[in-house]
């Protein structure tokens, strides 16, 4: 079992559960935060963090979410490992600026 972030957290990025997170298994996109199943180990501290409930065990996601496992997967190999929150407790944060693929 692992963890899996939601379509609830798009546009939010509350980072709290980051700072609750023993084994740093969140990573960060440009609209949302990710899980890494292969990271999670099934504590269960990020649930209570997360003010939008955008996080679920995979095996209670409902029907309708069940893709948000494959998503989590392949983000979390697309994107940095956040280590710690950003800004104060319990308020949603900028996400860093995408890098470019743009040569300088």
């Amino acid at each position: 079992m692992a963890y899996v972030v939601t379509d609830e957290c798009i546009g939010c990025k509350y980072t709290d559960c980051v700072d609750v997170c023993p084994v740093s298994c969140f990573h960060e996109g440009p609209d949302m935060l990710y899980i890494d199943p292969e990271e999670c180990i099934d504590c269960n501290a990020c649930v209570a963090e997360c003010p939008p409930e955008a996080i679920w065990a995979d095996i209670d996601l409902p029907e309708d979410k069940l893709q948000w496992i494959g998503i989590n997967g392949e983000m979390s190999e697309k994107y940095p490992v956040i280590h710690e929150s950003r800004g104060p407790r319990g308020e949603p944060t900028e996400a860093p600026a995408e890098p470019s693929s743009q040569p300088s």
